[in-house]
């Protein structure tokens, strides 16, 4: 551009045609200036990690480096002195170029920086009218290089409406109110010397400018360019007016961080819950959080336990003690339901000791509308705390009651998905508890059926083959439910497993368990079972019951069913030799077709819907109703009445039944799976 600019120079200057087009000059400044828009363009607007005190020191940066070295142009001139050369038109020229440049480097920087604050939070509106202002330049930089005449009718409207767009993109502020104080202040500044920068180029180029057109018109020049004096007046303005408005907003700024650090620090608060681990982190939280945003000099939570308040404390132990017992004499509590706020005047002197603090602010903290704590906060100044103060501190209390109730709430979830788990092991347990299969005889049959109304119950029942021709069979319920009861029906087990083949007599048996049973099972918890012996060879049942429900036979000779109700206490309920006296064995025949049912007190309790119970008499009813049928359909007959009467299939409580059915036609042995 420099050389074609010469030549057509040289060329007018001695008055001879050029060997250049005329044109040339302004058509290699077009691609200039298009390069320089589109280098910093890539090196700055794309540059998304840029913030606005980044940008403004990209300007600033720019702006120093071409001002040195205009300066420096400058310092060569001021060398030349009054020699030849300094009156040279051509000298002068390349200088006038040079700063020429650089000033058209500077005000790209300037454009491009200004569009990236302008489009801040952009709208569609901002965008499109952007977009048209940079076409209206690249307009104009085209007609400047072509030289097309306008008319005043045309020009006079374009200029007003390009006056327009840079007064409606200039209003752009809103990257302003996101500076805090520090930042306006360097903003100022910065923009300050970027007004400096543009004011001297102005100058200078202005200066030689008119040294050149004195000799000769054939240059390039910054005055009569009107891209170049629309972009400079554009990046003045905005700059101007960026001063102003920081310059206006700079009091307000410190209301705006103020403003900025509440939300910050409510949203700590309110975050506490899935950030921290335990209360005593949210209420850490809510003292610091609330202590710098008002402002306050110390301050501590007060629980209704006052040794847990030493472990909030901002404000030495000596101090807090002096403002209790000031308190207190003034009949003020800390920890009080009445009102959402105290405020306190504290005096001056306590007892022998003078304070430094003149106010205090009291605010409960709820949960679920429990009073749990009061947060105090104190300050050096009489009546310190404003009404905006106050609902501050009142707004982070009931976010941090809030959050202390969620974090409980999450606790409780915790805590149960942590016992279903365990439930779930122990229903495992259980499981592995009940026999898959029972014994079975040639002479009888043996059905089982247990379900459980929670996640695990305590009734257990088993067999037992103690020779070909005896078998021990045994129910109980255990009291209580969950693992507790998985733990003492697995104890149960064990004792029955290793007693049943050693001890023949179900008495002993019994008194063995309930020693056994003594040491293993905490105070107020007991096991009720029936424990029996069936000998096929001999045909009789030996059998005794500790505290169990009554024994369900039926006669087939007779058609009759009766409960044998015999003497004997629960396992563990007595915890001394006494025991062995309470325990009465029993002995009965059977024939083919008897019925020996054995069920805990979760069938004869259910209830209907009127609340009306079960019953023996209906298990009665039901078990010689159902005396013709095989164990299987006994006990599908007793449950279907179960339900029936119920009218539900959901289980109030534990259901089991151990069955013993005589054979009508005795024949061949046959395991039958047990079905919990």
């Amino acid at each position: 551009m420099v050389f074609a600019d010469f030549t057509v120079l040289f060329s007018d200057l001695r008055q001879v045609r050029p060997d250049v087009p005329a044109r040339l000059p302004n058509f290699l400044l077009d691609l200039f200036i298009l390069s320089l828009f589109i280098f910093y363009r890539l090196r700055i607007e794309k540059d998304e990690s840029l913030d606005f005190s980044e940008l403004l020191w990209k300007v600033f940066a720019v702006g120093l480096i071409a001002t040195l070295f205009s300066l420096a142009t400058r310092l060569i001139i001021f060398f030349t002195g009054t020699s030849a050369i300094s009156s040279n038109i051509l000298f002068n020229y390349l200088i006038y170029q040079v700063n020429f440049s650089l000033l058209l480097g500077f005000l790209m920087t300037a454009l491009v920086v200004w569009k990236r604050l302008i489009t801040y939070q952009r709208t569609k509106w901002v965008v499109q009218l952007w977009a048209f202002f940079e076409l209206t330049l690249l307009a104009v930089l085209v007609h400047d290089s072509l030289g097309f005449g306008l008319d005043n009718w045309i020009l006079i409207p374009l200029s007003v409406l390009a006056l327009m767009m840079i007064v409606a993109l200039s209003v752009s502020m809103k990257w302003v109110a996101y500076l805090n104080f520090r930042q306006k202040l360097t903003a100022l500044l910065l923009i300050l010397l970027v007004t400096f920068y543009l004011a001297y180029f102005a100058f200078t180029v202005t200066t030689f400018s008119g040294i050149v057109s004195a000799v000769s018109v054939a240059f390039l020049r910054f005055d009569v360019h009107v891209f170049n004096l629309a972009l400079f007046l554009f990046v003045t303005v905005y700059g101007i007016l960026s001063f102003l408005v920081i310059l206006f907003n700079l009091p307000t700024s410190s209301a705006f961080e103020q403003k900025l650090e509440e939300t910050l620090q409510f949203q700590r608060i309110s975050q506490s819950i899935q950030t921290e681990k335990s209360e005593k982190s949210v209420y850490r939280i809510l003292l610091e959080s609330s202590l710098k945003s008002v402002s306050a000099d110390a301050g501590w939570i007060e629980f209704k336990d006052k040794r847990e308040s030493e472990v909030f404390l901002q404000i030495e132990a000596t101090e807090l003690e002096q403002i209790r017992a000031g308190l207190n004499e003034k009949n003020i509590s800390l920890v009080t339901e009445s009102g959402t706020f105290q405020k306190v005047a504290i005096s001056r002197k306590i007892g022998k000791s003078a304070l430094s603090f003149r106010s205090m602010l009291i605010v409960p903290v709820r949960v679920k509308g429990e009073l749990l704590c009061s947060l105090c906060l104190l300050k050096e100044l009489p009546d310190g705390f404003t009404v905006e103060m106050i609902q501050l501190a009142t707004t982070f209390a009931n976010q941090a009651g809030i959050s202390v109730e969620n974090f409980r709430l999450m606790e409780e979830v915790v805590q149960g998905e942590r016992y279903k788990e365990e439930l779930k092991i122990a229903r495992s347990v259980q499981q592995s508890l009940l026999p898959a299969v029972l014994e079975q005889d040639a002479q009888f049959e043996v059905v089982a059926f247990s379900a459980s109304a929670d996640e695990v119950g305590g009734d257990y029942y088993d067999s037992l083959r103690i020779n070909e021709h005896e078998i021990a069979a045994i129910i109980a319920d255990v009291s209580g439910k969950g693992t507790t009861a998985a733990f003492h029906m697995s104890q149960m087990k064990g004792i029955f497993h290793s007693l049943a083949r050693s001890l023949g007599n179900p008495v002993h048996f019994l008194q063995e368990a309930n020693r056994a049973l003594v040491h293993c099972l905490e105070k107020g918890s007991f096991i009720s079972a029936v424990y029996i012996r069936i000998d096929s060879k001999a045909k009789k049942i030996v059998y005794a019951r500790a505290g169990h429900c009554p024994v369900l036979v039926y006669q087939k000779q007779s058609g009759s069913a009766k409960f044998l109700t015999d003497r004997g206490a629960a396992l563990g309920m007595v915890r001394n030799s006494t025991y062995d006296g309470m325990v009465e064995g029993k002995e009965l025949g059977f024939k083919p077709g008897d019925i020996m049912l054995l069920y805990t007190d979760g069938i004869t309790e259910a209830r209907s819907p009127k609340g009306e119970e079960f019953g023996y008499e209906r298990l009665s009813e039901a078990l010689r109703q159902a005396a013709s049928l095989d164990g299987a359909g006994i006990r599908a007959f007793i449950l279907d009445k179960l339900y029936a009467f119920t009218e539900q299939k959901g289980l109030l409580d534990d259901y089991t039944m151990l069955i013993i059915r005589f054979k009508d036609n005795p024949t061949t042995t046959t395991n039958v799976l047990s079905t919990p």
